[in-house]
């Protein structure tokens, strides 16, 4: 009787540690995935890496390590916050889901939501020989049936006016997916902005209301972002938030929703929303496989708390500097888009100025996009000239905030 009592001891001890065991959540997002066989070396493809800075055989051995470390660490499930696909082609779709499959065949849980990128792009290309051509994309209802398997399949609840869907990841924990694409809208591209559709809205405070009735915990998930990440985002970049982020913000926040992993801006941040009602929610943005500074995020899911953690490939076979390198196309990048975007918002102060303005900008995205954003002389200099050119007492760097809290690679969030 003593052992038999000794032993139930023991396995009430092992079962308690066993199931307080923290899953393990990897977080991608924005591979922009162009199937090889979409890409072959000729004029047509090296005129689309000279224009984008994406070297389609990095990126693919970018992907490979990434999910060579997902698989190594044993992880449960994996996210995908949209944009899967370079422009939405079906060949790119089916390549992508033959990457993944081996995680799945091997136990790991994937979801995904759809990007910008994703479905229904009417300019979806491949370049092959000497100038591009239109390929084939697919529809809403054909990425569900594509990736049925990567949650639709396996939903608790889906949402009759979008991809939307609801999904469990254990009997404490949902996860809510929300599509918030505008490929309906589609004419001669895709469509950057994004929102998040009214009835999508009411159907999601529907299931936030049933969680906290039975006491269960909320997790979302979005391809663009719910919460600011940066200063005059909204101004500036007003394209990677939905519509109405604050409205949708302050609702979700009191209907339950703690945290929400996000993409399609591209940089690696964290920044939290508060309600009048004094409800905390979180934006884990991740940044982008396609680009500088490659990164993605392991999250360990306690029965109280997020703990989340930040990776990059900083090399490949063949390039030790690939960070150098990326940094440096993404800076030529951002100068470029920050250049437009003044230009389009046309505010009218002298050319010396909105040089600085853009300046400024593009120390502020590069900074950003790995983030936990540290001040150097190059943007300390880009501040200070900004400040000279309004005119008045330079204020220096430190009046300048360029990082909202909390910290953005290496944090706990409490649940």
């Amino acid at each position: 009787m003593k052992r038999l009592i000794l032993l139930l001891i023991y396995l009430i001890c092992v079962v308690g540690v066993w199931a307080s065991s923290p899953l393990k959540i990897a977080v991608i997002t924005d591979t922009h995935y162009l199937s090889s066989a979409l890409s072959i070396g000729g004029p047509a493809l090296e005129a689309y890496q000279n224009a984008t800075g994406r070297n389609v055989a990095d990126l693919h051995a970018v992907f490979d390590d990434v999910l060579t470390d997902i698989e190594r660490e044993q992880t449960d499930i994996l996210l995908i916050c949209g944009d899967i696909t370079n422009h939405g082609e079906r060949r790119s779709h089916l390549d992508f889901i033959g990457k993944i499959r081996p995680l799945q065949k091997k136990g790991m849980r994937v979801f995904v939501i759809p990007g910008n990128h994703d479905i229904a792009v009417p300019d979806a290309k491949a370049y092959i020989g000497n100038a591009a051509t239109v390929t084939e994309s697919i529809t809403p209802d054909e990425f569900a049936q594509l990736y049925a398997s990567f949650g639709y399949a396996s939903a608790l609840k889906r949402d009759p006016a979008s991809l939307s869907y609801l999904a469990e990841i254990n009997e404490h924990t949902w996860l809510l997916c929300f599509d918030t694409n505008r490929y309906r809208e589609h004419t001669t591209s895709s469509i950057t902005s994004g929102r998040i559709h009214p009835e999508t809205l009411q159907w999601a405070f529907r299931i936030l209301d049933e969680a906290k009735q039975k006491g269960i915990t909320v997790l979302g998930m979005m391809h663009h972002g719910l919460v600011e990440h940066m200063p005059y985002q909204a101004v500036f970049f007003g394209d990677y938030l939905v519509d109405g982020w604050q409205d949708a913000a302050q609702q979700l926040a009191d209907r339950g929703l703690k945290v929400v992993f996000t993409g399609h801006f591209h940089s690696n941040d964290v920044s939290s929303f508060t309600s009048s009602a004094g409800n905390t929610l979180y934006d884990v943005e991740t940044a982008s496989l396609s680009q500088y500074p490659f990164a993605y995020r392991f999250v360990e899911l306690h029965q109280d708390r997020l703990s989340i953690d930040t990776r990059f490939i900083d090399s490949i076979p063949g390039k030790p500097f690939l960070q150098k390198e990326y940094k440096s196309k993404f800076e030529k990048l951002s100068r470029r888009v920050a250049a437009n975007r003044l230009k389009q918002i046309g505010f009218p102060l002298p050319q010396e100025t909105l040089d600085a303005l853009t300046e400024l900008l593009v120390k502020m995205a590069v900074v950003h996009a790995a983030g936990d954003e540290k001040t150097d002389a190059e943007m300390t200099k880009a501040v200070e000239t900004l400040q000279h050119i309004l005119g008045g007492e330079n204020a220096g760097i430190e009046s300048f905030q360029m990082d909202f809290p909390p910290a953005d690679n290496r944090l706990d969030i409490a649940l």
